[in-house]
């Protein structure tokens, strides 16, 4: 076969001239693609942003969990207030609601009361009764000035003049006491500290007096914890130590310092500010802390993610992110402490996890 031959030979041919126009040189095999570290997820931000991921900076943990207990939120002491009838008299109006915030001074509810009506009168007679002093004074006055009266006369109106309004002046302050007006015959109750109305025994209607308490009052600045610490912790938290609940931080005040011998614990207090969800006589459980270690991570708790039953972060890096294993000191509220696997400052994955974690399977 002639032809056969002669394409063969010529294929020859033309792979030697491309060889010869090489410069000779032979080539050269494809480097190996560098294969990536184990855990590593290739990303841009375009994906990054598709799978909804956010990312939030790791920061050095102040605090570590150091246990669970049980505790009772209730105000702590001298903040709670009585608003006492301190007129007897019926209610004709009722303005606020148990669980209401009030501020200081805002009127609680208004009292019709025939003493406060006959106060009320006696304020219009003595402010009589000291008008006509003062004009008598001013006459008098102007008389001895004139040597038509002797000064004697003039001094006693003067004095006259001072004690009808030295009545008039604390029938005004005794009104006042009772926040009632210069008529009406009623008065109101008002509250005297800003706060929470825990208790409203009070209805459109009803007597009340002086020994009756229609309303109580919890400060809203802050709440007392009260715990029994487990005795294995005695001596691990102390006075000044944290106290995490629902993400709200307190302080512990004491711990007490004989051990119960039936629940084998001491009695713990702290203070807690005031928060939404935070409501006198409710139980709950709140976490005790104690300074960290050095090197100690804080980040969110949805950060954290079990594979192989063991906890890892997803850390971003320049292509994507990495999968990393963490030691776990715990959780306080939606924080976690880790010990090792991230440092400050490293921004870690806090949603779109699942996905992260299908990837880098």
């Amino acid at each position: 076969m002639p032809f056969l031959r002669s394409a063969r030979i010529s294929a020859f041919l033309l792979a030697a001239a491309l060889t010869s126009c090489s410069g000779g040189n032979e080539a050269k095999a494809p480097e190996p693609t560098p294969r990536a570290a184990p855990g590593a997820i290739e990303l841009n931000d375009e994906q990054i942003s598709r799978l909804d991921i956010r990312l939030v900076t790791a920061e050095p943990a102040r605090d570590v969990p150091v246990a669970d207990v049980p505790a009772t939120i209730a105000p702590p002491p001298n903040a709670r207030v009585a608003v006492a009838a301190t007129i007897p008299g019926v209610v004709t109006r009722t303005m606020v609601v148990e669980g209401q915030q009030v501020r200081a001074g805002q009127a609680l509810a208004v009292v019709a009361s025939r003493e406060v009506l006959t106060m009320q009168a006696l304020l219009e007679q003595a402010s009589a009764r000291a008008g006509v002093s003062r004009a008598a004074a001013r006459r008098l006055d102007q008389l001895a000035r004139e040597g038509v009266i002797a000064g004697a006369r003039a001094d006693e109106a003067a004095a006259s003049r001072r004690e009808a309004e030295a009545e008039l002046n604390e029938q005004r302050r005794t009104l006042a006491l009772i926040n009632a007006g210069r008529g009406g015959g009623t008065y109101r109750l008002v509250a005297p500290i800003a706060g929470t109305i825990t208790k409203a025994s009070i209805q459109t209607g009803m007597p009340v007096d002086g020994a009756s308490a229609p309303y109580v009052i919890d400060a809203a600045g802050q709440y007392e914890l009260t715990a029994q610490l487990p005795e294995r912790l005695i001596g691990a938290i102390r006075p000044g130590m944290s106290v995490m609940l629902e993400g709200s931080s307190g302080t512990v005040t004491s711990v007490g310092s004989t051990v119960d011998a039936e629940t084998r614990s001491v009695p713990l207090r702290a203070k807690i500010p005031a928060a939404p969800g935070l409501v006198a006589g409710r139980a709950t459980m709140v976490t005790l802390t104690k300074p960290s270690e050095a090197g100690a991570i804080a980040v969110p708790t949805d950060a954290v993610v079990m594979i192989e039953g063991k906890p890892v972060v997803f850390v971003r890096t320049a292509t994507g992110f990495i999968r990393r294993a963490v030691d776990s000191a715990g959780a306080a509220g939606d924080r976690t402490v880790l010990l090792a696997g991230v440092k400050a400052g490293e921004q870690v994955a806090v949603s779109g996890t699942s996905e992260l974690k299908a990837l880098a399977n």
